[in-house]
């Protein structure tokens, strides 16, 4: 049961990491290969602490 919901946290994270990195020409921050990886990879912390992440993080999945 345990692997299930393991699995089902790693999906959504990976899903997540996916929608930032697919809306990311949206967002406010620099427009670099690095840039990018670190804020997709490190979106799910970035959400919960950062008030401006969130906002970017918003208009990727928008695409406004």
């Amino acid at each position: 049961m345990s692997y299930v919901i393991g699995f089902i946290f790693l999906f959504a994270y990976i899903l997540g990491g996916w929608k930032f990195w697919s809306g990311f020409r949206q967002t406010n921050f620099e427009q670099n290969l690095i840039k990018r990886l670190y804020l997709s990879a490190l979106w799910l912390p970035l959400l919960v602490i950062s008030k401006s992440y969130r906002k970017n993080y918003q208009r990727a999945l928008k695409g406004k």
